[in-house]
């Protein structure tokens, strides 16, 4: 059974930092491009980044470019998000994915490419 178990969410203050992290089982995860997106409230699920099987290449939403760094380690199994600046507007739950398409195909952003999701990490970001 596959599972995509996400952390390290919480509260944190505008300016703050914070790293998620998403632990994979059930599957070879360096078989699989991962991503991460998220849904603020009232709002439908977003982009916010994605990483090669390798960890070669990333992807990043414009809003994120720049504050946030996706990275895996295929040994632990694990996916990270670093998440630096952080803004108001970056309060969401957020989620990570995993994906047996190629992030060269141009449709990464898109939630119908990755096949298995976490359940969620809240992040709230204060002013």
């Amino acid at each position: 059974q596959v599972q995509l178990v996400e952390s390290g969410g919480g509260l944190v203050q505008a300016g703050g930092s914070l790293r998620l992290s998403c632990a994979a089982s059930g599957l070879t995860l360096s078989s699989y491009a991962m991503g991460w997106f998220r849904q603020a409230p009232g709002k439908e699920r977003e982009f916010v980044a994605a990483v090669t099987w390798s960890g070669g290449h990333s992807v990043y939403a414009d809003s994120v470019k720049g504050r946030f760094t996706i990275s895996r380690d295929n040994a632990k199994d694990t996916v990270y998000l670093q998440m630096n600046s952080l803004k108001p507007e970056d309060t969401a739950v957020y989620y990570c994915a995993a994906s047996t398409r190629t992030l060269y195909s141009g449709r990464y952003y898109l939630e119908d490419e990755y096949d298995y999701w976490g359940q969620g990490t809240q992040v709230t970001v204060s002013s």
